[in-house]
């Protein structure tokens, strides 16, 4: 099947921003109340084609973006040429994640995402269920400045791991390294939403 007729998880933007009262660029934590009047309006969410949605900024796509730590240290991953998204070719990026997808014998979305998000963990860097048991949710991230941003919104997840469990399945299409946190900011050029992540949370 072809990736552009994967059927994802999107939400109507004008209902996710209540008619873009709720609207944002960067990311916010957890504890914003735009973060909270947003994360409800999940439960609105919609079975699409992905090749529609790609170049429809009515609705946001649900992408889970999973920030992996060890004491002090954030994996950091460049995108190869090899990978699906020709638009993030050549860029770093502190989050692992990807569309979602719905997961019919569950029944709420809080449980959809986190299930997606395992699954993205699993297949990018082999990471197993119970290494990422202790996966806690940041905040969201936004960025309508760009093309690819207009039509997604990010979950941000972080999971502190070991090392020695990181598994590089996807060698092909994904360089990964262990980059300390202070030096993060030193590097580029990042896709942006990892950028904006670096900016507002990693400041903080």
């Amino acid at each position: 099947m072809s990736k552009f007729d994967e059927q994802i998880l999107v939400v109507n933007r004008n209902t996710l921003f209540d008619n873009e009262k709720n609207a944002f660029n960067g990311f916010i934590s957890k504890d914003d109340n735009r973060y909270k009047n947003i994360v409800k309006q999940f439960s609105e969410f919609q079975v699409k084609r992905r090749g529609d949605m790609e170049e429809d900024p009515s609705y946001k796509q649900l992408i889970s973006y999973c920030i992996i730590a060890n004491q002090g240290e954030t994996l950091v991953y460049k995108r190869l040429t090899g990978g699906g998204e020709e638009r993030l070719h050549g860029l770093l990026s502190i989050g692992v994640g990807g569309h979602m997808n719905d997961v019919e014998d569950v029944s709420t979305i809080e449980d959809k995402l986190r299930i997606n998000a395992s699954r993205e963990l699993n297949e990018e860097v082999g990471l197993t269920e119970q290494d990422v048991k202790n996966i806690e949710i940041h905040g969201l991230i936004n960025d309508d400045d760009n093309e690819v941003g207009k039509v997604h919104i990010g979950l941000v997840l972080k999971v502190e791991v070991d090392k020695e469990k990181i598994v590089n399945k996807e060698a092909d299409t994904i360089e990964l390294n262990w980059v300390e946190n202070d030096l993060l900011e030193t590097m580029s050029p990042y896709e942006s939403w990892s950028e904006l992540i670096i900016r507002d949370a990693y400041g903080q």
